[in-house]
Parts: structure tokens; sequence; C-alpha cells
């Protein structure tokens, strides 16, 4: 599972055209830490994933590789 979820960080930013120093730039971390996380050798925090997930318009599974279906989750609506 590891090893899909380091290759679909890395497939989504590079079919976004987006750099490994933009998304640390947005992730507040640096380029060598966000290459870490798509090497799989420093594991990715939870905000990044979620970050992650939102910017890509996916769900955090997708990116685990527990699913392969690309599209996110129904969102809850906060309550009235």
């Amino acid at each position: 599972m590891k090893l899909q979820m380091r290759l679909r960080i890395r497939d989504l930013r590079e079919d976004n055209d987006v750099s490994q120093a933009e998304i640390a730039k947005l992730l507040k971390c640096s380029q060598q830490t966000y290459s870490r996380y798509e090497s799989h050798t420093t594991e990715i925090p939870l905000e990044a994933l979620i970050f992650l997930a939102d910017y890509y318009n996916t769900s955090i599974d997708y990116l685990l590789g527990i699913t392969n279906e690309k599209k996110p989750y129904p969102r809850n609506r906060p309550h009235d």
C-alpha cells in the first residue's frame, strides 16, 4: 500500500503540472520533505493528506491506494 500512495501523490502532482517545490510551499514544508513524502521515506502527516486530497479533489483513501475511485466522498454539510 505504501508504494501505491507514493505513486499516487507523485502522479497526481505530475498530472496537474505542479512542481514538488510548489506543493511543498502550499504544505508549508521544504521541497526535500515533500520529496521524502513521495518516496515514502517520511510519513505524511494527516493534515498534509487532508490538504492533498482537497487540493486534488480526491479522497485520502484514493491517495493511500485503499480505493481506485478517484472521486471524493460527498462532504457533510454543517448543521444549521
